[in-house]
């Protein structure tokens, strides 16, 4: 199978980096963004063809929540334009497309896991943006799965869990907002899924039930503060300083962009058409703790 991701340093990029290697079934490509740039998409469609994928997935994104609210036209530009562009392209050379997208296209205000067809009412530019995105994939490319996933972190880039290490390294106390739920997402489990997607696509051939949304999350929610909270345990398990986490209100940490208060997903359909579950947040975070505090 050949593999192009779009994109190089994110941290889902990186960790499919990881992951392919030692399989000699895929072979992998990708690019910096001096050579691929979404905003080009003459690049995008020159990288695509010069490599001939047989899956094209697309992590890239303008991720930058809050900077998205004065940068609105950047942000659509990438992660709409650019991800249409992306799809178009692939379709060009006739290879499916995965594209990533997150829970903030849901305002969070269910009660409940939301499920892909629960209505999306995103609350910010980023959001809106990335929507804009799906609905630019899939007109693009009939062939075409769109992953939403949440509260990604890895042993690398920016991310809660490398931030929360260096502020209990620093602080003898942490507050962290206890009224926002989600599912964290470690990026080199979200890697591993994507290759059993786009294997089972390239070595069984697409499915119409393949199209479409799909949540990819890790399977425990917990509140912000909870997370905080798991990862002082496990890291002062570790030999780090064990420091109190408190928990304090949205209003107390007002942000210029607004966050879902809930961003429960449901990962059924993940379970149900492509037979991927993740495991569980205390082993992803163990994985992700050993490697970072190893290094």
């Amino acid at each position: 199978m050949r593999l192009y991701v779009i994109g190089g340093e994110g941290q889902i990029a990186r960790s499919l980096r990881e992951a392919v290697a030692g399989r000699p079934d895929i072979v992998f490509g990708s690019s910096s963004r001096a050579e691929l740039d979404l905003l080009n998409p003459a690049s995008i469609d020159k990288a695509l063809a010069d490599f001939r994928p047989d899956i094209v997935v697309n992590p890239a994104a303008y991720t930058a929540v809050d900077k998205a609210e004065v940068e609105p036209q950047l942000a659509f530009a990438i992660n709409s334009d650019g991800a249409g562009a992306v799809a178009a392209a692939a379709a060009r050379q006739n290879a499916p497309v995965i594209h990533f997208s997150t829970d903030y296209v849901y305002d969070g205000k269910k009660t409940g896991a939301y499920v892909e067809s629960d209505p999306v009412a995103p609350q910010g530019v980023y959001g809106q943006s990335k929507l804009a995105g799906e609905q630019a994939v899939t007109a693009a490319h009939p062939r075409h799965v769109v992953l939403r996933t949440s509260w990604v972190y890895a042993p690398f880039g920016s991310n809660f869990v490398r931030t929360m290490l260096r502020l209990a390294a620093e602080r003898d106390r942490l507050r962290v907002v206890d009224d926002q739920v989600g599912c964290p997402t470690y990026a080199p489990d979200i890697a591993e899924a994507t290759l059993a997607i786009a294997t089972r696509i390239a070595g069984q051939g697409w499915r119409p039930d393949h199209a479409g949304v799909t949540h990819l999350a890790g399977p425990d929610a917990v509140s912000w503060c909870g997370f905080a909270r798991e990862i002082v345990r496990q890291s002062a398990a570790r030999g780090r300083r064990a420091v109190p986490v408190d928990a304090i209100s949205t209003a107390d940490y007002p942000t210029p962009a607004a966050r879902p208060t809930n961003s429960r997903l449901s990962t059924a359909r993940l379970a149900e058409v492509f037979d991927i579950r993740l495991q569980s947040m205390e082993t992803s975070l163990a994985n992700c703790l050993d490697r970072l505090l190893q290094s």
